[in-house]
């Protein structure tokens, strides 16, 4: 089970499958913007990986390859920075 297969079954029992539905609706939208406007998303400390906010707990990490999205890790933004090993050195 991955990252997001997790989060998606925390929603559901946590919460409730609306939720879970309306995440999955976000991250959709971050990754159309992405297609539309690659350069898009935050330079992270890891060379040709950027990020992107799908909710204020939640980031993507990813890159383009070949016209491809390869999106890298889901990260819970409320972690420990420190242990991040995408984020920047500014």
């Amino acid at each position: 089970m991955n990252k997001l297969d997790k989060l998606l079954a925390y929603l559901r029992k946590e919460w409730n499958i609306t939720i879970a539905n309306e995440f999955l609706d976000k991250l959709e939208g971050k990754i159309k913007v992405i297609k539309l406007y690659p350069a898009t998303g935050n330079i992270t400390a890891i060379k040709n990986t950027k990020s992107i906010l799908i909710t204020k707990h939640n980031r993507i990490y990813y890159r383009i390859e070949e016209n491809k999205i390869i999106i890298i890790n889901m990260i819970d933004t409320r972690k420990n920075p420190k242990k991040n090993p995408f984020n920047t050195t500014t």
